[in-house]
């Protein structure tokens, strides 16, 4: 007997549903079986569109809702190593150097990391290191700041799988550690509202048979991270010119002055 009424747009649902249907079965040939996609309103946090997979009836895994699911964010994790390092004092006018490293860890491995393109981009601002998503300054980056201080902002932020930090080491700048997709949707927003938290919800109120409200959606937001720092991150993901090292000045990510980031598993 219960009236549960959600937050989603279902015009914009049923879109979604097309878009990420249409973008699977167009990467077939490259293996991709599977895909998922959520729209947020940012200034409340409420859940517009949620796809979980191609498709509900898909045999196999298709009432899988992978929103929910641990999974590697690559490159959108970044941004929290940086709102660290800006935490510590940095700033995006910083130079940071996109030169060969290896780091050794405490039984004598080594961990050498490389960018996208295969280059190296020498003396970088930290704006065009994160703007151009360059993974040689993001790990060095979190080698000066700490992998437990970078995990500690993610926990402000609103991710909750990063317990052991014993199982993590540089690699979690470039994603090496599953997290959830809705929470990483809770960064962004964090990120796009000045460091104030809306945590995403998909239900607006709960009524039971006799007409009593037994839930109701109350915007609580809660400043997590300092306005200055959200600012210098949203500031910089808006920067064509801090991605055309990278990207090429015309690129898809061009967006009219959006706030935008990649991130490859």
């Amino acid at each position: 007997g219960l009236k549960i009424f959600t937050t989603l747009d279902l015009d914009l649902q049923a879109q979604v549903e097309k878009i990420v249907a249409d973008e699977v079965t167009g990467l077939a040939n490259l293996n991709v079986k599977n895909g998922a996609a959520m729209v947020l309103d940012a200034k409340t946090g409420q859940i517009l569109a949620m796809v979980g997979s191609r498709a509900y009836s898909y045999p196999g895994f298709g009432n899988f809702n992978t929103t929910l699911a641990l999974r590697q964010p690559g490159s959108s994790i970044k941004p929290i190593t940086y709102a660290t390092a800006f935490k510590k004092g940095y700033f995006p006018g910083n130079t940071v150097l996109d030169t060969p490293v290896s780091f050794k860890d405490e039984w004598g491995n080594s961990y050498t990391p490389v960018n996208y393109d295969g280059k190296f981009h020498g003396p970088v601002s930290i704006r065009v290191a994160l703007g151009s998503s360059f993974n040689i300054p993001a790990v060095k980056m979190l080698a000066s700041v700490g992998v437990p201080e970078m995990i500690q902002t993610a926990r402000d932020l609103g991710i909750s799988s990063f317990e052991d930090q014993n199982r993590f080491g540089l690699s979690l700048t470039l994603g090496g550690g599953e997290v959830k997709m809705m929470e990483m949707m809770g960064v962004y927003q964090i990120f796009s509202q000045m460091g104030a938290q809306s945590k995403p919800t998909g239900i607006l109120k709960v009524i039971n048979s006799s007409g009593s409200v037994l839930e109701e959606y109350q915007d609580h937001k809660v400043q997590v991270i300092s306005s200055e720092i959200s600012f210098m991150i949203t500031h910089i993901l808006a920067d064509n010119n801090a991605r055309t090292l990278a990207f090429g000045s015309n690129s898809l990510l061009n967006l009219a002055g959006t706030a935008v980031k990649t991130g490859t598993s």
